[in-house]
């Protein structure tokens, strides 16, 4: 990219989350990703390239180990004409969501970092000028406390999503709960992953969101404002999956949506490590149980008399498995977590000196990826133990929050040679790649704050939930099943 000859007419506005803030080329498949601050709390250039720096490191260093060269893009920093970026910032205003407008993009230090455009990425040639179709899925976390520290029996029995959903109703978040279920997605269960895919284009809330072309076409922009009528996303899908004419009938939207989520399933399934689709393997999901009681799969399976699904697992090689293995570096549960971080703390009040050496705010390298290995729970009652367990958590949180982006592509037969992966659907087939994105490290800060919603979301729910719920459901699904938690250098 020629930095000297920017024009901010060929950028548009992408989105933005609570740090940064993305904008998007209308021809090339980048973005720019700005970091984004309170009003009169600008930082130092310095200061601004650091932060910029340490997210890059952290993508390089450490989420290549846990996801593999093909699944991060951890992208490159640039320095732009400071012009460009103040004339950028005045364009995009406009359409920035108000709830967001609390924090201002960056226009002081030129820093911002370029990545692909995951929404457009089509890593093979022949598909450029092909419609790309793209969905993002934050899939949340796919396993149940297994942890001893736990103090509250339901947190055994119900996923934290399911949970939280109610608390998100009664605050106004959301109109209504979603009937996802990340245990559903992660279980590798295609009945099940059928039935996850369902409820989030049912309810998307902000866990999934589709692109045409680099526009958003089903999803939300922001936390109310949702896009989300089945016969608009089947009239946009139909040249996907049925090239031919015809109108969109209640019936034909129906089978569009199936072959959608059929396509979504077998791209998360594949393994673009070896670039070819369903090898399965067992692998065990939790070292508790791999259902949630709270799920309306689970609620629909028990009212028809049956009362467990075979678990199929995750093929090793796919993006939920190597996302589900780094979530599960939560090994303590943030009950357990908490005291640790506490000790951790507490050293810091006597030695404030040592925070850089601890390695608390990076830098994001090699050495800070080998103290991840160690999976010893045997607390020996050190600030080195507490710490290796401080970053595993924020590791995990990060994996939890992050987004799985899958492009497709129509594609010939006779262009789809062996090094492509593809999938097939009834009338079409695609090229296909799956990204991982979203993947900035969780602030060290924002423990207490997971603690303390822990503890509400949990309250709220035995206060307000399960109380109404149907007794018997608690005394199903009482079976344990073993696992592993399997880390292995890609």
């Amino acid at each position: 990219m020629e930095v000297e000859k920017m024009d901010e007419n060929e950028w548009k506005y992408h989105g933005e989350g609570n740090q940064s803030l993305v904008v998007s080329h209308c021809q090339r498949c980048v973005v720019l990703r700005f970091l984004k601050s309170p009003p009169n709390q600008n930082k130092t250039p310095e200061e601004i390239l650091h932060h910029l720096q340490n997210i890059v490191d952290f993508g390089k260093h450490v989420m290549k180990q846990f996801f593999g060269e093909n699944y991060v893009h951890h992208g490159e920093i640039i320095q732009l004409p400071l012009d460009f970026v103040r004339q950028l910032c005045l364009k995009i205003q406009p359409e920035r969501p108000e709830c967001r407008c609390d924090k201002d993009m960056d226009t002081l230090s030129g820093y911002a970092m370029c990545l692909p455009n995951l929404t457009r990425l089509q890593p093979f040639r022949f598909a450029e000028h092909r419609p790309i179709l793209c969905i993002e899925i934050k899939p949340k976390c796919g396993f149940i406390p297994f942890s001893s520290h736990v103090s509250q029996e339901i947190k055994h029995k119900v996923c934290r999503y399911c949970m939280h959903q109610h608390l998100k109703v009664a605050n106004g978040k959301w109109k209504r709960p979603s009937k996802y279920c990340p245990l559903d997605l992660f279980s590798g269960n295609k009945q099940r992953m059928h039935f996850a895919l369902k409820s989030l284009l049912q309810e998307a809330q902000n866990n999934l969101k589709i692109f045409k072309n680099g526009e958003l076409i089903y999803g939300c922009k922001d936390d109310q404002d949702c896009v989300s009528d089945w016969n608009e996303l089947a009239r946009h899908l139909k040249p996907f999956f049925f090239p031919s004419n015809g109108l969109v009938s209640p019936h034909c939207t129906r089978t569009v949506v199936k072959e959608l989520i059929h396509v979504i399933t077998m791209a998360l399934l594949s393994s673009t490590d070896t670039c070819r689709a369903g090898d399965m393997k067992t692998v065990p999901i939790s070292q508790g149980r791999s259902y949630c009681e709270a799920s309306a799969f689970n609620k629909e399976l028990v009212r028809n008399g049956k009362h467990k699904l075979e678990s199929s697992g995750l093929p090793r090689g796919c993006l939920l498995y190597k996302t589900l293995q780094a979530q599960m570096l939560d090994m303590l549960d943030i009950e357990g977590l908490y005291p640790l971080y506490s000790r951790v703390e507490q050293y810091l009040e006597e030695f404030p000196e040592e925070r850089s050496t601890l390695q608390i705010d990076g830098p994001y390298n090699e050495a800070f990826y080998e103290k991840l290995l160690d999976l010893s729970l045997e607390d020996d009652g050190t600030v080195a133990f507490a710490l290796t367990k401080v970053q595993q958590y924020r590791i995990a949180m990060t994996a939890k929050d992050c987004s799985i982006m899958i492009a497709l592509s129509p594609c010939l037969q006779d262009e789809c040679s062996e090094q492509r992966p593809v999938v097939l659907t009834s009338k079409s087939r695609f090229t296909f790649s799956v990204s991982v994105l979203d993947l900035d490290l969780k602030p060290y800060e924002s423990i207490p704050h997971q603690y303390k919603l822990d503890g509400e979301i949990v309250n709220y729910y035995l206060k307000n939930i399960q109380a109404k719920e149907d007794p018997v459901m608690s005394n199903l699904f009482k079976e344990n099943e073993d696992c592993t938690l399997v880390l292995h250098k890609v």
